[in-house]
C-alpha cells in the first residue's frame, strides 16, 4: 500500500478517519493524501453564478488556515502527509486524486449505527463510495486501535464478484487477518438449495481459483445476514461488492448495502466490481 486518501470536513467523523488512515499509513510506509474540498457558499455568488476573485481568495485563506489547525495532531507526527485543498465540494475531485497518486484506499468516517447520512444517503460521498475504483473503508465511530483479526466477505458468488473478492483477499493479506467468507441465504426470490448454494459457491472458487471455503449461513435477510454472522464470528471489517455507477451489485440491490453499513458497529470496506 502506497497512498491512502482521507477526505476531511473538521468534522469528528472525518478525524476518526484520519487517525485510522494514519495508523495504516505508518504501518505500511504509505503516504497519506489529506483532501479537504471547500463548499463554496451560493450566498457568494453573483447573479451571473461567477463568484468574485477576491471572495475565493479570502475563501481559500480561510480554508488553509483551518485545514493547517486541523494537520496540528500528534497522531500525524511521523507520516509522510501530502495536504490538498480542492475547490468544490464534489466527488469526482476524490476521484481525481486517487487517479493522480495511484492511490490504493479511501478512508472515510460515519456517523456511526444511526445512520450514515453523510456517506450514504444523498451525498457526494454516496458516489464516491459507489463509483470508486479503489477500495473505500467506512470508519465506525472512534476506533482506538484498528486492527483487523477477522475479515467477512459476503458476496453473491456470481461470477462478477470475482474482482472484488481478489481484492479483498489482498486487503485482509495486508491486514494479516482470517479471512471467512459467507453466502447468506434467505427465504425471498434468491433462495438456493444447500446443493444449488454449493454448486454456485463451487463454480465461482474454481474459476477465481481460489481455494478457500465459503460458508452458508441462513437469515431472514441478507442484511441481517451479514451481521449477524459477522457478530457470530467476531468480526473486525466487513467486506461488501459495489458495481460502480449502476448502483450495488445483485447481491446488494436497492439498500442492502446500505443498511449493512448503517447498522454495523464495525469497519466496513467496499470493493468496486
Amino acid at each position: 500500500m502506497k497512498s491512502i486518501i482521507v477526505p476531511v470536513d473538521f468534522s469528528e467523523q472525518s478525524e476518526n478517519a484520519l487517525k485510522v488512515a494514519a495508523s495504516l499509513a505508518k504501518k505500511n510506509d504509505a503516504q497519506l493524501l489529506i483532501l479537504h474540498m471547500l463548499e463554496l457558499s451560493p450566498a457568494i455568488m453573483s447573479e451571473s453564478g461567477f463568484i468574485a476573485p477576491e471572495h475565493v481568495v479570502h475563501l481559500i485563506k480561510t480554508g488553509e488556515k483551518r485545514f493547517n489547525e486541523f494537520l496540528d495532531k500528534p497522531y500525524l507526527k511521523g507520516v509522510n502527509i501530502i495536504p490538498i485543498i480542492k475547490h468544490y465540494k464534489v466527488f469526482q475531485e476524490v476521484h481525481e486524486v486517487a487517479k493522480q497518486h495511484d492511490a490504493d484506499l479511501i478512508v472515510m468516517g460515519s456517523h456511526g449505527t444511526d445512520g450514515l447520512q453523510e456517506i450514504f444517503i444523498g451525498s457526494n460521498t454516496e458516489r464516491v463510495v459507489r463509483s470508486s475504483e479503489i477500495p473505500v473503508l467506512v470508519i465506525k465511530g472512534d476506533v482506538k486501535k484498528f486492527k483487523v483479526e477477522r475479515f467477512v466477505f459476503a458476496s453473491d458468488y456470481r461470477e462478477e464478484s470475482i474482482p472484488a473478492l481478489k481484492r479483498a483477499l489482498a486487503i485482509s493479506e495486508l491486514f494479516k487477518s482470517k479471512m471467512h467468507l459467507v453466502y447468506i441465504n434467505t427465504p425471498g426470490d434468491e433462495f438456493l438449495s444447500t446443493e444449488d448454494a454449493y454448486s454456485r459457491i463451487s463454480k465461482f472458487l474454481n474459476i477465481a481459483k481460489i481455494g478457500l471455503e465459503v460458508e452458508i449461513y441462513n437469515d431472514y435477510s441478507v442484511e441481517k445476514g451479514v451481521l449477524n454472522y459477522s457478530e457470530t464470528v467476531a468480526a473486525d471489517l466487513i467486506g461488501i461488492p459495489t458495481h460502480g455507477r449502476k448502483g450495488l451489485s445483485h447481491f446488494f440491490m436497492g439498500s442492502i448495502g446500505e443498511d449493512i453499513a448503517n447498522h454495523s458497529n464495525i469497519p466496513v470496506i467496499t470493493f468496486k466490481i
